[in-house]
């Protein structure tokens, strides 16, 4: 069978087939090393299946199989949630400037936010209090991460590093402890894995996983071709998700530097990812002003959640740990 015969059975036009293939897969993984450019969409989808036809069938026809229902046909026996009614709990009033970014510790008790003001500080949510107020030498700050132990905050930005900040100091100041220097773009969102290991996503279209200790990138994440502005670990330490602006999340696996899967979807940039409790699931925030909710196993989108009067991006997504 020829590769126009195998094109022509597919409903999808061939910019749509290609768009898919390399989205999922990557130009490099499957031989395809032509740049668009060069080759117009419809010879490169036909490369594609001429190499490589049963692959690339099955794969097609393992989504449609995977598809055999809908999210809203399995959650229709469900009880609807009542409208929730939300309240302020606390006010946490400290900051001078613009709140970039904040991220709980993993006890839910302290948080750490970033601000434009060129301050870091860490809070005690319950009394209120400022615990640690750190100054920052660039207030172009982006993100900010809590480490598990709590013993370490890390924070980066425009100024392309990511600095951590080891809160076990005696001293009544906290100072720098590392700076980690690699990313060639700004730091978009920054996550610790344990007290030694922490990934980074940058605008550089890159993530990476780094050794504190020794300040080096033990591995460099390459896959996206847009700006990667934020990340999501798995709870297993295993995996994380990334989100990026050429509008695609990718699943990677931490121990081999290897994309896993890819899911595209939304129209526009990624700004924002994060795993459902499970580890089976995550969601993501896009500036098409979606957020849609995609299934690792099942290896497509399940749900998307809009509204008419909602226009503006998604910048921030969180899920509870309440599944629902």
């Amino acid at each position: 069978m020829t590769a126009e015969m195998l094109l022509d059975q597919s409903t999808m036009t061939a910019e749509m087939l290609l768009d898919l293939i390399l989205k999922s897969f990557g130009e490099e993984v499957w031989g395809i090393n032509t740049v668009r450019s060069e080759l117009n969409a419809k010879r490169t989808a036909f490369i594609f299946f001429a190499t490589r036809p049963p692959l690339a069938l099955a794969w097609i026809d393992a989504r449609k199989n995977a598809a055999d229902t809908t999210f809203a046909s399995v959650t229709s026996a469900m009880d609807s949630i009542s409208r929730i009614q939300m309240r302020t709990r606390r006010t946490l009033r400290g900051h001078l400037a613009k709140i970039y970014a904040m991220h709980w510790g993993a006890e839910s008790k302290c948080l750490v936010s970033a601000s434009q003001d060129g301050k870091l500080i860490v809070w005690d949510s319950y009394s209120t209090n400022k615990v640690h107020a750190i100054p920052l030498r660039s207030s172009w700050v982006m993100t900010c991460a809590y480490a598990p132990s709590g013993s370490f905050v890390a924070s980066g930005g425009l100024d392309n590093i990511c600095s951590i900040y080891s809160l076990k100091t005696r001293e009544g100041n906290v100072r720098v402890s590392r700076e980690l220097n690699g990313h060639t773009g700004y730091l978009s969102c920054c996550r610790f894995m344990d007290d030694n290991q922490i990934v980074t996503s940058s605008g550089d279209m890159t993530c990476a996983l780094w050794d504190i200790e020794t300040g080096t990138a033990a591995t460099t994440f390459n896959g996206h071709s847009g700006d990667v502005m934020s990340l999501s670990l798995a709870q297993d330490g295993r995996t994380f998700v990334s989100g990026a602006c050429d509008a695609s999340a990718k699943l990677w696996d931490i121990r081999d530097g290897m994309c896993r899967q890819t899911f595209p979807g939304h129209e526009s940039d990624i700004n924002a990812v994060s795993f459902f409790p499970d580890g089976n699931a995550f969601a993501t925030g896009s500036d098409d002003a979606t957020c849609r909710l995609f299934d690792i196993r099942a290896d497509q989108e399940l749900a998307l959640y809009s509204h008419d009067n909602i226009i503006c991006g998604i910048t921030s997504i969180w899920c509870s740990r309440w599944p629902r």
